[in-house]
């Protein structure tokens, strides 16, 4: 039988390197989307995004230097990219491994001229399924870089208000657009969570429903997403904690104030987390007793009917031997073999014998509570 689709959940294969192999080598998966390129530059006044089709060509689009830039990489299906950006913009060849690995955990680094650091973006696609995707970032003087293997994310909002102008989004600078994609993927974490909390509150109540083994297989993935939800947090947190304490004059001290936001949110989470773990827990414990109590309840019933029909099996085991107390060969009276065997009405006074005994025995385990 087919397993219930919602009972399913997406398992990420990532590629990894082979045993001894060089480190900083860049790896491009066959399968790898081929990047679409958007680069958005802005400042106070003014907002534009264009698509490039070739990324040699980027820094002609970068020289102005009143502008900050955006650089909004989906795909990696270009090995020439990646050449270019270590060739062209001297990025550490460690990095670009890192930003192909996509199965970092998050972390911030410094590397003079510019800060790395990746995040986990975790949402749920349209089969309720998790997503666990890597967002990858390149922090120069006032452009910001993001790498992503898939076209889908969930950063549209930060999009939209670079678009409108609100707010400090325009006049932070690069490490402020950086901080509000940190603080988007972060937010996502409590949709995902939320969603999570009203399928358990959900589960709860079908366990005082109908509870069925359905229930088990629902809070045992919720649990086991929780856990990838968990590995995630601890590392965003300590990532936040570490811009915090950066001495980069690449991380303005306005943008360090809004960390601090997102380190608490990072924080929230986590306690979110295992509070949820525990609901989980706790269902799975409540399913168990339920379904116990039921067993119970049905070995009561057995109980109580193997014990009415011990005695009335024993009593018609005795007569179902069949001894004749005659031969009926030779007409011999056999001494003890059942002379009640042939009494007159002696079928009916031995199911009024067998009647009266369960009677009894029901009138007792009756006083006793058993049919409670």
């Amino acid at each position: 039988m087919a397993k219930n689709s919602r009972h399913k959940s997406k398992k990420h294969h990532y590629a990894l390197p082979l045993p001894g192999s060089s480190p900083g080598l860049v790896f491009i998966d066959e399968n790898s989307l081929q990047p679409k390129i958007n680069l958005h530059s802005y400042n106070v006044d003014t907002y534009k995004v264009e698509e490039l089709k070739d990324f040699k060509k980027l820094a002609e689009h970068t020289t102005d230097k009143k502008l900050n830039y955006w650089v909004e990489i989906k795909g990696f299906g270009s090995a020439s990219m990646f050449e270019s950006l270590s060739t062209d913009w001297n990025i550490n060849k460690l990095i670009l491994e890192d930003i192909t690995r996509t199965y970092q955990r998050p972390k911030y680094e410094e590397y003079g001229d510019y800060d790395f650091a990746t995040s986990r973006m975790l949402y749920l696609d349209t089969e309720n399924c998790l997503e666990n995707e890597q967002v990858s970032f390149i922090l120069t003087k006032n452009i910001l870089f993001t790498f992503q293997e898939k076209y889908e994310d969930c950063l549209e909002a930060v999009r939209q208000r670079l678009k409108i102008g609100k707010g400090n989004i325009r006049i932070g600078g690069s490490s402020y657009l950086m901080y509000a994609l940190m603080d988007m993927i972060v937010d996502a974490y409590f949709s995902v969570l939320s969603a999570w909390g009203e399928q358990l509150d959900a589960i709860e109540d079908r366990l005082f429903e109908k509870p069925d083994k359905s229930i088990m297989y629902d809070t045992q993935l919720i649990k086991r997403n929780l856990i990838t939800l968990r590995r995630v947090a601890w590392p965003e947190r300590d990532k936040m904690n570490d811009i915090l304490r950066t001495d980069s004059p690449l991380i303005d001290d306005q943008t360090k104030m809004y960390i601090r936001d997102a380190y608490d949110h990072c924080i929230q989470i986590i306690d979110m987390v295992e509070s949820l773990k525990e609901i989980s827990a706790s269902n799975i414990d409540m399913y168990l007793s339920i379904i116990s109590n039921r067993m119970n309840e049905i070995m009561k019933v057995l109980t109580i009917i193997s014990s009415i029909f011990i005695p009335l099996t024993f009593i018609a085991g005795i007569y179902g031997m069949n001894f004749s107390r005659e031969d009926p060969v030779t007409g011999k009276i056999m001494p003890q073999n059942m002379p009640e065997l042939y009494q007159e009405h002696g079928y009916e006074y031995t199911m009024l014998v067998m009647g009266l005994i369960a009677i009894v025995q029901v009138i007792y385990f009756w006083r006793k509570g058993w049919f409670k």
